[in-house]
């Protein structure tokens, strides 16, 4: 049963070595992070799963290691204690809740991450966060995922005039734990403002259907012409 989640961005800038002289910009956004990380722990779980986007789907063990060495810097994060040798390295947003929890200290609940395809059915979306709630009596969710990356003429996909819009029913939806809103998202609608986030959190609606969770918004912004979203649900 899911028992609590934490809904943070993933941009590789979220990592103070990544971003550099850029790295002021989201100290808020670290601050809520380190937030909402704190209220996973507290909530006491039998398992944590990191749940990201990806380019293709797939399951992490405990131990799997990921790096930003494509971002020109030599940082290696595990998802969870030990080592899982022969496991992929993980995509970029689990790398970066893999380095939220090593920054935050997470040491004994056990972790696993889940990469989502972002371009998955919300049917399977949802299916695969009820299967991920019933996978143990008090189940977490560290969520990874960013909003429309068209908020702004120099954002990344440049300006949609419907960015702030769908933008706007997201952060209320996680907000708020509307898990009916969640699971309405446009998955087309999604890709076309380039939401990297819409499949995460689908998956997030799927396991928190029926737990009466009760949201808060820790943070919202868009620095980069991207919607950044934190969020906690317990």
């Amino acid at each position: 049963m899911l028992v609590a989640a934490a809904v943070c961005p993933c941009p590789p800038l979220l990592v103070p070595d990544v971003a550099a002289g850029a790295a002021p910009e989201l100290d808020a956004a670290r601050d809520a992070c380190a937030d909402a990380v704190g209220l996973l722990a507290a909530s006491r779980p039998d398992l944590l799963v990191v749940v990201g986007p990806a380019e293709q789907g797939g399951t992490f063990r405990q131990g799997a290691v990921g790096s930003f060495a494509g971002y020109g810097v030599d940082v290696r994060v595990r998802l969870g204690r030990g080592e899982s040798a022969a496991a992929p390295s993980l995509p970029v947003s689990l790398a970066v809740g893999a380095w939220l929890l090593e920054r935050a200290g997470w040491a004994d609940t056990p972790v696993e991450g889940l990469a989502v395809a972002e371009g998955l059915d919300p049917k399977a979306c949802i299916a695969a966060g009820e299967e991920l709630a019933s996978r143990a009596d008090r189940v977490a969710l560290l969520v990874m995922g960013d909003g429309s990356a068209c908020r702004t003429l120099k954002a990344p996909g440049y300006l949609d005039e419907r960015a702030a819009g769908f933008d706007e029913i997201a952060s209320a939806a996680l907000g708020s734990a509307d898990t009916a809103a969640l699971m309405g998202l446009d998955d087309r609608l999604a890709h076309e403002l380039k939401v990297a986030g819409r499949a995460p959190w689908q998956v997030l609606a799927g396991a928190g259907s029926g737990a009466a969770l009760a949201g808060r918004l820790l943070h919202e912004d868009a620095p980069y012409g991207v919607g950044y979203f934190v969020g906690v649900w317990s």
